[in-house]
């Protein structure tokens, strides 16, 4: 059963103006998690997608069976979509989503990378053995009680729509995905941003500033909390969030028109 399902886990879109930002959820989660964010901009003038990422927002089943490279082309298609209509697009990802966001950058023309705490790496030692262990064990439960979790805002768990367990086959696929970001981040030249929080428990303490200091990107941006989880997003610092992810668009917006 999914936590909290009150909450519609479909994707979204919110209108704008010419400048458009891909909006990507998080491993076992779905796009709720980003609409705060997506409101926030969509005020300002700046057109949201949310995708929802296949084996998501149904049963953990359907998670199982996915790749990342299924995951990846929801947000191509996406992209795409947004890129036929509007000047720009800006490409923003909560931690699996951050990795498929930076994944894009390496692909595509996108006008900036946002990665809200990244997974470059995670903090769960049981992930060096998803790759043997997804042939023995297909879910592991997630911890239930709100109190034991690193969100400062204990309240922001009802925000969230995600699986109440971890499918080991995907957290495979994520460790696949994984590797091929860290391969590409070299390559890596559109201007960036990096946020994560140092009591974020999800992610190893290193990953946002491994991934800010290994990115190609010239123009890059680091955003350091302290009193937020993983779901910096929802937490209680989520208006520094909102408003430094707007605020580095629009600058970005305002030297590539220039330009």
């Amino acid at each position: 059963m999914p936590q909290y399902a009150w909450l519609d886990p479909g994707p979204f879109e919110l209108p704008g103006g010419p400048i458009a930002a891909l909006l990507i959820h998080g491993f076992t989660g779905s796009p709720p998690e980003m609409r705060p964010l997506g409101d926030y901009l969509s005020v300002s003038g700046i057109t949201v997608s949310a995708p929802l990422l296949p084996g998501h927002g149904t049963t953990v089943e359907d998670l199982i069976q996915t790749r990342w490279e299924d995951w990846y082309g929801e947000v191509e298609l996406a992209f795409r979509a947004l890129k036929r209509s509007h000047d720009r697009v800006f490409a923003a990802g909560l931690s699996l989503g951050s990795l498929l966001a930076l994944h894009l950058a390496a692909r595509e023309e996108v006008a900036g990378v946002a990665a809200l705490s990244p997974a470059l790496t995670v903090r769960d030692w049981r992930t060096a053995l998803v790759r043997w262990g997804r042939h023995l064990v297909k879910t592991v439960p997630k911890d239930p009680d709100p109190a034991h979790s690193d969100l400062t805002d204990k309240e922001a768990f009802k925000r969230f729509w995600s699986y109440d367990e971890y499918p080991v086959a995907g957290a495979y696929q994520l460790q696949r995905l994984q590797k091929v970001v860290r391969a590409e981040l070299q390559s890596i030249r559109a201007p960036a941003l990096v946020a994560y929080s140092t009591r974020d428990m999800a992610i190893h303490p290193q990953s946002g500033p491994t991934l800010y200091r290994e990115l190609g990107s010239e123009d890059k941006d680091e955003l350091v909390l302290h009193n937020s989880g993983h779901g910096i997003v929802l937490d209680v610092e989520s208006p520094v969030v909102f408003e430094r992810v707007r605020s580095w668009i629009a600058s970005h917006s305002e030297v590539r028109a220039g330009s």
